[in-house]
């Protein structure tokens, strides 16, 4: 049974930045091809904001595009996402699983407890 945690969200200042993490343990041991960022703001449906393939390629949400970025340790089982230029409404809940590779929705893997981002003007 995989299991992800995520860790490092808090409370910022709009502009201000953040580095989220997220570690996978478990079953099975390697990362799959595409690990992703989702985001989940209040009364809102969960959202991928930011994608990783095997070969690094990186993808975004136009929300978050410029602003934020992935990247992984396939070694230590990592997925991190920097977060600068920090919005109120970036906002929320964010989470790591699986993705696939043409920036779409498919989590893979039971889902983390997700790491709270809160962004005040």
């Amino acid at each position: 049974q995989v299991q992800l945690v995520e860790s490092g969200g808090g409370s910022v200042q709009e502009g201000e930045s953040l580095t989220l993490s997220c570690r996978i343990s478990g079953s099975p041991a390697n990362i799959f091809n595409t690990m992703g960022w989702y985001r989940q703001a209040y009364a809102s449906r969960r959202e991928l904001i930011a994608t990783i393939t095997e070969t690094g390629t990186v993808n975004y949400a136009s929300s978050v595009n410029g602003r934020f970025a992935i990247s992984e340790d396939r070694a230590k089982k990592t997925v991190d996402l920097q977060l600068h230029g920090l919005k109120p409404e970036d906002s929320g809940v964010y989470y790591c699983n699986t993705a696939s590779a043409d920036f779409k929705y498919r989590a893979a893997w039971p889902w983390g407890q997700g790491t709270r981002v809160t962004v005040t003007a």
